[in-house]
């Protein structure tokens, strides 16, 4: 059986356009992503398209191992938080019919809500408003609850109760309670549900018909089996953690497919659904380069708009560069809180943008000295802002950039000069002087290549 598994993560599988399979650009994508999926790092459907022709659209693993059933292009998955696009797009629809605006305080529809004076709707939206994240109440324990139907006022009880944690507008923070409380904000001022104005102003129009809410668990054959844990000696499901809809709601409550998320990709290329005002300002970066509902941000020298998700045995990653007219959608049923397709997008862009990257691989592990290891100890500088601190601790360097959020985490030698990290997909390479000192170091890590100097 492990055998079988094994050969099946190694091999690709249902693929679509008969041209694809000679494109030079396509079989490069293909065989980064036949790497990651032998590697374990994904397991899903992605879709790569630019100037409205599709590069690759491609299956990779298991929609259902036990019932070895493969992944194809009518899978269903979770997107996560891809989802806020949505519920921002709802939000900019009802401000051009003139039935709300961004600069609404939340008063005006959560009076009882002690702050909500001080929060304005676009607050909301691009994550400055300060408010609790509901989701930081959900752990292993909460099970029971969540994969079943929650009244909202229960949400709303967790959200409220909370002090901000910030002033409105003086920081970003993400927080789903924001994109919670548009939901019911577009309830109120509809008189429909959340779903049913996404179904009306985006699916119907775009002929979304593979996308739906998974209210008490919907029962399509094509949704994905979400997995904690997939590789070929161990597969954990987390169908103990299939939140339902009105736990993630607005913030995250949509499952859709490869093609259906084109559909979308497609009207935002070409502005559909709203007015060319209503997207630019979707579009306008506001603190950490967050948008209403999207990540604004450039790899290899291009503006992308982008947005992640994650979700207890799913992750997704859509990135639109409109430079480019490029479209990459990452759709995986494998994933947990701490995982991300950042990195797969980055190598997939570079492909498309003829840059650097790596095939993803076994590293070989060197054992180093500690005289060598200790020098390689020291304070590395970014700027004024980021710096990384490499330590030595029980014969193993660890490297830590709180500032960047990375945790102190151990390196692991493939030789003197360049080390990996386990817990993300970077390498870190470290120079030196003639003298065969440590001058600085290199991060290789989602299409960056960030140089750091050696302060101490």
């Amino acid at each position: 059986m492990k055998k079988i598994i094994a050969f099946v993560f190694c091999t690709v599988f249902f693929f679509i356009s008969n041209a694809q399979q000679t494109d030079p650009l396509t079989q490069k994508l293909d065989e980064y992503l036949v790497s990651a999926n032998k590697f374990y790092k994904f397991n899903g459907t992605v879709l790569v398209a630019q100037h409205e022709k599709i590069l690759l659209q491609k299956s990779y693993g298991y929609k259902n191992i036990t019932a070895h059933v493969l992944n194809d292009s009518n899978t269903i998955f979770q997107i996560g938080s891809i989802t806020k696009q949505f519920t921002a797009t709802v939000i900019l629809k009802l401000q051009e019919e003139g039935r709300l605006s961004a600069q609404d305080k939340l008063s005006k529809f959560f009076p009882e809500f002690k702050y909500a004076d001080k929060i304005t709707l676009e607050n909301l939206l691009t994550h400055t408003s300060g408010i609790y994240n509901y989701t930081n109440d959900i752990d292993a324990e909460d099970s029971a609850i969540v994969c079943n139907a929650v009244n909202k006022q229960l949400v709303l009880d967790i959200i409220f109760k909370h002090a901000l944690n910030f002033k409105p507008g003086a920081q970003f923070q993400y927080s789903n309670s924001n994109y919670y409380l548009l939901g019911l904000i577009i309830e109120k001022v509809t008189g429909r549900s959340y779903e049913q104005n996404v179904r009306d102003i985006i699916f119907t129009p775009l002929q979304m018909t593979h996308s739906l809410f998974d209210f008490r668990h919907a029962e399509d054959t094509n949704i994905a089996t979400g997995y904690q844990t997939l590789n070929d000696t161990n597969q954990i499901i987390a169908s103990a953690w299939r939140w339902d809809s009105t736990v993630t709601y607005a913030a995250g409550g949509i499952f859709s497919t490869t093609g259906d998320m084109y559909k979308w990709a497609q009207a935002v290329a070409n502005k559909k659904i709203l007015s060319a005002d209503s997207w630019k300002a979707a579009f306008t970066p506001h603190l950490e380069h967050y948008g209403y509902g999207w990540f604004i941000d450039s790899l290899f020298g291009e503006i992308n708009v982008a947005h992640g998700g994650g979700i207890p045995g799913f992750m997704a990653y859509l990135c639109y560069y409109p430079t480019k007219d490029v479209t990459i959608i990452l759709l995986n049923n494998k994933g947990w809180f701490d995982d991300a397709l950042n990195g797969i997008n980055a190598n997939l862009s570079a492909i498309l943008f003829h840059q650097p990257y790596e095939l993803m691989r076994v590293h070989s592990e060197t054992k180093l000295a500690d005289s060598i290891l200790k020098k390689y100890v020291g304070e590395y500088v970014f700027d004024k802002k980021h710096h990384a601190f490499v330590t030595l601790e029980n014969d193993t360097l660890q490297i830590a950039a709180p500032a960047g959020n990375l945790p102190k985490s151990p390196l692991f030698a493939e030789d003197e000069n360049n080390f990996w990290l386990k817990i993300i997909d970077a390498r870190i390479e470290f120079t030196k002087d003639t003298a065969g000192n440590i001058t600085g170091l290199i991060s290789h890590y989602l299409g960056k290549n960030e140089i750091c100097k050696k302060i101490k």
